[in-house]
């Protein structure tokens, strides 16, 4: 529970959460959209799920998501020409939390991956896959912000939008409100 002061206004506590206790806490329960980001590197395919993606603009048509700084698949994401960003549905909870935990096995052929004319790994049963390649990257701490434009889009069969709160993956209902 919040204090406040006698007009009723919020008072911050420095010695209360640290700013990132309080991000993780507030973005807990903070819904977001579940993303699958793929490349093709020199050492092979890398891919990572992501709740940061999120529209810029359509002139040029741009995306923006965040990754943190490593050598693993996002440092692969970071270094490649072009990526697929997968906008999952409530049918990819599995493969999203695959690649949510560094070390699981990924790009098996169960998971159904087929590679574009371009060589990234497509996982073709999704909602929709946007092929982009960064036009900006910023680093902030240990994470990096990208700013992709996106160069295509393939579009699948419509299905129920998944989201990421409180540490887990859930279908979106019915609309509550039009």
């Amino acid at each position: 529970m919040n204090e406040t002061d006698a007009t009723g206004t919020a008072v911050f506590d420095a010695a209360g959460t640290s700013g990132a206790d309080a991000l993780k806490a507030a973005f807990r329960h903070h819904p977001a959209g579940v993303s699958l980001i793929t490349a093709q590197t020199p050492d092979g395919p890398v891919g990572l799920t992501a709740s940061s993606v999120s529209s810029v603009g359509i002139d040029p048509p741009a995306l923006s998501f965040s990754v943190t700084r490593a050598t693993g698949s996002a440092g692969g994401l970071l270094h490649a020409d072009s990526y697929v960003v997968h906008l999952l549905d409530s049918r990819h909870a599995g493969i999203a939390a695959t690649f949510a935990v560094s070390g699981t096995e990924r790009f098996i052929p169960e998971q159904g991956w087929r590679e574009l004319t371009t060589g990234e790994p497509y996982l073709p049963n999704t909602r929709v896959a946007l092929r982009c390649r960064t036009l900006h990257s910023l680093e902030v701490g240990s994470s990096v912000i990208v700013v992709a434009e996106i160069l295509g889009a393939v579009f699948g069969e419509d299905a129920e939008p998944m989201v990421h709160i409180d540490r887990k993956f859930r279908g979106l209902g019915d609309a509550v409100a039009n």
